[in-house]
């Protein structure tokens, strides 16, 4: 599965989820200063932005280390797309978050919110897969990190716009894309493995 920069933009902007992500942001964010909570969402972005990026850059070296190929990479990256698709499909994410009653530093806004597993298996994925194209996979990556910046900014305003019934059918429709997206990786992963070696 040869990705664009505008589909690889697509990808994670459904990987990330922001808009699915609503309650999560508005839950966490409700016990912070209103004076702080610009700052922290800014913060948070960015640290996830860093963590992905360390992620993309770091990928080949990571996979020489473990002995892993690319094929046992996309399947994985498939497998964890899948599930976290079925879990935007059947439940909501926002009651795993919903005691935070501190302000978040890292968890659980940064990792594993934003920069969570099935968005490292993504990054990773990407440039290993085209490692020539780095800078269409930063760029695609810093466009989705500021679009998950900007909803998380204005969170509760978008809550209030759409209501509840529009964000919960878009996280359906979010997941049921990405569960197509899950399933292309799988098979190409497989066929690669079965037909390429």
């Amino acid at each position: 599965m040869d990705h664009t920069f505008l589909s690889a933009l697509v990808l994670l902007l459904l990987v990330l989820d922001p808009l699915g992500s609503l309650p999560v942001f508005i839950s966490v964010l409700r016990n912070v200063d209103p004076a702080r909570r610009t700052r922290v969402a800014l913060r948070e972005t960015a640290i996830a932005f860093l963590v992905l990026l360390a992620f993309m850059f770091s990928g080949q070296g990571f996979l020489r280390l473990m002995h892993l190929s690319e094929r046992s990479l996309e399947v994985a990256g498939g497998v964890i797309l899948l599930v976290i698709a079925m879990r935007m499909i059947f439940a909501s994410a926002h009651s795993l978050y919903a005691g935070e009653t501190r302000e978040p530093f890292i968890f659980p806004l940064a990792v594993p919110l934003l920069a969570g597993p099935s968005a490292m298996a993504t990054v990773l994925l990407l440039a290993s897969r085209a490692p020539d194209r780095m800078p269409d996979w930063v760029g695609a990556l810093t466009a989705a990190m500021i679009v998950c910046g900007v909803v998380m900014l204005a969170a509760e305003r978008l809550r209030r716009l759409l209501g509840d019934s529009v964000v919960t059918a878009l996280e359906k429709l979010m997941g049921l894309v990405l569960t197509a997206i899950a399933v292309e990786m799988i098979l190409a992963g497989l066929k690669r493995y079965f037909f390429e070696t």
